[in-house]
């Protein structure tokens, strides 16, 4: 057991977590009465703890980099931060001028160092809080020159970010493009060249033609890159908004951590993540995990005798006060943190496959676009060789090389598909930001991806099937059940109950719990703590209890926590007249089966025997079928040889009564079940209740089904590995299930199963199932800290229906990804067909540098703007998941790529070789005009064709055009702008005006892409096919 510790003076907080200690003997017999139990002397005694257990939370892979980086930078820092560790220090003129009697950079170094002899030196903890002009149990003054004076002298609870990439940066980022770097190049020398042979400013069109694309292009990509770093870190803002427990002038509430200052007295819970540095004031068995700074998995122990408490550690078991000393950059954690600032720059899965398909795409257009370039050429350099004048190049000469060397690097710009990583990027941060408003924070972007192919949720069900607002409704107390949820209820059921029966009920509920009463900021009487302990102590209150009081005529000497193993919290109470008693309470079943008693109708403890309990137990089961959560509470009066330092026994205990709190199951969860099941999501609730309650709710949410199966935690760890595999696909709740029994369901469904794995959890302990899973879902107002940094998505508001609309937003970005990817890979295909083929059969390429520029812009970063960004339709949800086996371009995305692609290098070919009879063309811009309509109908076959891959199966893909601002603003914005270059920049894209009649037929062949790609989805393939 790690050793006890004192209490000191004032209230001590009440929210311990921690597992129990080894069982005692129990004690012979029981008390001959209730009454007379009640009526004991007080003894003095000293404050003891149960033995807590550890496990090492943090992930190896940040502990490592934190650790390397606080052993490689301690000096330097200390150093530069002006962090002293040394004794002597001599207080600022303005810190004496406000009252303060200590530096901060002294303060600081306290923690920071665990230097006990210093802390002695300023006289312990009593004597800094007395120099922060702070007290332990009212903290600071709240006056707002007061707080200002505070935090001039000690400082913010922030730490220095890096200042955010200029516009500039991206601007600068995107010309390092090798492609577009070797375009500058060619623009250059077509600039000069050409105003050497044809004069200003007719030699200098084709130069600033390119040069004007490639700057067009530059500005669109990095301002949307801009954008995407902004989104990213307000969501990294998102991430760090922690709320703690504060006590300021005698009043709690709940303080973002960023508005802690020193003297701060600060209430940690188990879960919690240490908010600043600062020493411990009192609590009940703290164990801090500090791997996070230190890489050392072993968690340690905080008491008054190692009081040291650091920033960034996380809280595994117990709880306490703390006295904040140190702030932001003041402590070791705000150094790290400034050095090693979260971004969304990692590569999420689909960016690194998409990246790969990129490259191979690019090596194909290399090889294309230099077949270009030697058939071009090839012409000019064999007629040199004949004409024996292959040594002779005149400027018109070197133009045509250079203006046929362009269109081979332009054919790789546009062959190179750059856009699919932009396209994951941007619809990753379109998501995110939707879903942020959705009550959905993504702290993993490939998080996003991955809800997408869900198979399976697996639910917790309080707080996230149901409301998490628990009120007690019935109470069985003497063998009568009565209801107690009505008005008149309360006062009928105190008033039915014996006066020695009542007393010990309420001892119960007010001294064994993790909750406290207190007076909030508005002067109202607010109830702290879980659910399950606000409806207690809010039951007993309305019965008539009196907290203040009830708590004055005992003291707790010794908590064990709740812990989800033993499903029991138990607190041993010295009495007034000397001697000890233990409350405990938990899971019906488990505390009644510690029952050897009972207080019957009288207020008399007798024997509890067969019929008794078996009573009991029926209305627990009752209980439980009308979905309510059971808890019962025993007491037990200690021997007189008991000693606190023995462990608190598990057996021999009288039965107080049971109660059934009721916890309202959501509105629209059974919706969202059902629309999880025609989405091909199977949901299953893993809790840790009783199982016909959890059967109930599963009912009423909808999860079970007639032929669905419900086991509890014992029978699934008994099943053998053959057992597991006919078991758990039928399989839909799991009942009083350990952490563990979470942790192993997960792994069975990803590795035998192969399902992705969705799973929800708030507590400490479910942070190993939150890493397990593919996508761990963190509650936002229940969850702890520990929790909330396993996870991959938080749920903000803690409801089941908000898990839903992430699955949907996850399927959204995946099918976009896919559209976008349909789009560019035709674009793609026939720009290589037609300027190869052109090349090879006329010896010319109709589209120009210039103009396949202005193609990929199109292509690449507005198609990704315009299809990436189509928010989610209600389909969505009715087709069946990718899972984890499926293939990223679908036989029905090959089949709409070929079938476009086949069009639209017909039509090209088609006007390319009957073009001029078609608009009867002649003259010597005949040519011009020509590659001028190709140029045109090429472009307006993407507009239609990006209108066509709004859905890759449906027909009707007009649905919803009008609600998309972003869509419609690209076509519109890509139509205004094909109008001013080919009407009015001919002399920089090398293209001429056309009449009416050529613009409508250019719009009717882009047009007739419509009704193709219809026709060519009706082609039957199969939607969905497994990969290896």
């Amino acid at each position: 057991m790690h050793g006890g510790v004192h209490a000191r003076p004032g209230a001590l907080p009440r929210i311990p977590f921690l597992p129990g200690a080894a069982p005692a003997p129990s004690s012979p017999g029981g008390r001959p009465g209730l009454g007379a139990a009640l009526r004991r002397s007080k003894t003095k005694s000293r404050l003891r703890f149960g033995g807590p257990a550890a496990g090492d939370l943090c992930k190896r892979a940040h502990r490592e980099k934190l650790r390397v980086a606080i052993l490689v930078s301690k000096p330097t820092l200390q150093s530069e931060h002006g962090v002293s560790l040394q004794s002597g220090y001599s207080v600022l003129e303005g810190a004496k001028a406000a009252g303060f009697q200590i530096s901060a950079d002294e303060l600081a170094s306290i923690v920071e160092s665990r230097d006990s002899e210093k802390l002695a030196v300023h006289g312990q903890l009593d004597g800094i809080a007395g120099k922060l002009a702070t007290s332990l149990t009212d903290g600071i003054n709240t006056a707002e020159y007061s707080l200002n004076q505070r935090q001039d002298i000690y400082g913010v609870n922030k730490f220095t970010e890096s200042e955010a990439r200029s516009l500039w940066e991206f601007v600068w980022e995107a010309l390092q493009d090798t492609t577009l770097i070797i375009l500058i190049a060619c623009a250059l020398i077509s600039f000069v060249v050409g105003i050497a042979t044809e004069g200003w400013p007719k030699g200098a069109y084709d130069g600033i033609g390119i040069f004007t694309s490639i700057l067009l292009v530059v500005s669109v990509t990095a301002t949307s890159n801009y954008q995407q770093s902004l989104q990213f870190r307000d969501l990294d803002k998102e991430k760090r908004k922690i709320f703690v427990q504060v006590t300021r002038n005698s009043l709690r509430q709940r303080m973002l951590i960023d508005d802690l200052l020193p003297g701060d007295v600060v209430h940690l819970a188990v879960g919690d993540q240490v908010p600043a540095d600062g020493l411990f004031i009192s609590g009940y068995s703290v164990l801090i995990n500090e791997s996070s700074l230190t890489g050392e998995s072993e968690p340690v122990v905080v008491n008054e005798d190692n009081p040291f408490l650091l920033s960034g550690t996380k809280v595994l078991d117990g709880s306490c006060k703390m006295l904040v000393t140190a702030v932001g950059m003041r402590t070791q954690w705000g150094k790290l943190m400034a050095a090693i600032t979260e971004s969304g720059d990692d590569e999420t899965p689909l960016q690194v496959k998409l990246n790969k398909v990129a490259n191979i795409i690019g090596n194909i257009g290399v090889f294309f676009s230099l077949l270009t370039f030697v058939v071009l050429s090839q012409g000019l350099v064999a007629q040199k060789y004949l004409d024996g004048l292959l040594l002779s190049w005149s400027g018109d000469d070197v133009l045509e090389i250079l203006q046929h060397f362009s269109v081979a690097v332009t054919i790789i710009v546009v062959a190179v598909p750059e856009g699919l990583p932009l396209a994951v990027t941007l619809s990753l941060a379109f998501a995110m930001k939707k879903m942020m408003k959705e009550k959905a924070l993504v702290r993993q972007l490939a998080a996003c991806e991955t809800m997408g192919s869900a198979t399976i949720i697996c639910s917790d069900k309080t707080g996230t099937l149901t409301t998490n607002r628990m009120s007690v409704v019935k109470a069985c107390v003497c063998g009568n059940t009565m209801e107690v949820n009505s008005p008149p209820a309360p006062s009928n059921f105190s008033s039915k109950l014996p006066e020695a029966a009542l007393e010990i009920l309420l001892e119960s509920i007010f001294n064994n719990t993790a909750g406290e009463v207190v007076i909030n900021q508005d002067g109202h009487r607010q109830i702290l703590g879980t659910p399950t302990e606000v409806a207690l102590l809010d039951f007993a209150l309305l019965i008539g209890g009196g907290i203040k009081e009830k708590r004055q005529q005992t003291k707790v000497v010794k908590v064990e926590p709740f812990n989800s193993t033993k499903k029991r919290m138990s607190t041993i109470l010295e009495l007034p007249g000397g001697g000890y008693r233990a409350h405990c309470k938990g899971a019906s079943e488990v505390v009644l089966a510690a029952c050897d008693k009972f207080i019957d109708a009288r207020g008399s403890i007798v024997a509890l025997d067969n019929t008794t309990t078996n009573k009991l137990n029926g209305i627990i089961e009752t209980f439980s079928k009308e979905a309510l959560r059971t808890l019962c509470l025993a007491y037990r009066e200690m021997d007189d040889g008991f000693s606190i330092d023995e462990p608190i026994p598990l057996q021999g205990y009288t039965c107080i009564g049971i109660v059934g709190i009721k916890d309202p199951v959501r509105p629209g969860v059974r919706q969202s079940v059902a629309t999880c099941r025609s989405a091909g999501i199977e949901v299953r609730m893993i809790t840790g209740d009783n199982i016909n309650t959890a059967k109930a709710i599963a009912r009423e949410c909808g999860i079970l089904t007639e032929d669905g199966l419900a086991i509890e935690g014992a029978e699934f760890r008994e099943k053998n590995h053959k057992e597991l595999i006919e078991f758990i696909p039928k399989m839909q709740v799991l009942a009083r299930s350990s952490p563990l029994d979470k942790h192993a369901l997960v792994k069975h469904l990803r590795t035998t199963f192969n399902e992705v794995v969705a799973v929800t959890g708030d507590g400490t302990n479910d942070a190993p199932a939150l890493r397990e899973a593919d996508i761990g879902l963190a509650m936002g107002i229940a969850g702890t800290e520990v929790a909330k940094e396993s996870a991959d998505v938080v749920i903000l508001d803690d409801n089941f229906s908000t898990i839903v609309t992430v699955a949907k937003w996850g399927r959204s970005v995946y099918v976009n990804i896919q559209k976008f990817v349909q789009f560019q890979l035709t674009v793609n295909v026939v720009a290589l067909l037609v300027n190869f083929s052109s090349a090879c059969f006329t010896g010319d390429a109709p589209l120009t540098a210039v103009q396949l520029l202005w193609v990929n812009m199109i292509m690449d970063t507005l198609g990704a703007l315009a299809l990436a960004t189509e928010p989610p339709d209600d389909n969505l949800m009715k087709k069946a998941p990718v899972g984890r086996r499926g293939k990223f371009i679908t036989k029905v995305m090959w089949r709409n790529i070929l079938g476009q692609s086949i069009f639209q290098f017909a039509v090209m070919w088609y006007l390319q070789t009957q073009g001029k009879y078609l608009f009867a063309l002649e003259g010597s811009d005949a040519d011009t005009v020509l590659n001028t309509i190709i140029f045109n109908t090429f472009v307006f076959c993407q507009v239609f064709n990006e209108l066509s891959s709004r859905d890759m199966e449906e027909i009707n893909v007009l649905k919803g055009l009008p609600d998309n601002s972003i869509f419609m603003g690209i076509l519109a914005g890509t139509v205004i702008f094909q109008f001013i270059i080919v009407q009015f920049l001919g002399d920089f894209a090398d293209t001429m005006p056309l009449t009416q009649l050529q613009w409508l037929v250019s719009i009717l062949f882009g047009l007739l892409g419509m009704p193709i790609a219809a026709a060519i989805k009706l082609i039957p393939v199969e939607p969905h096919e497994e990969g290896n």
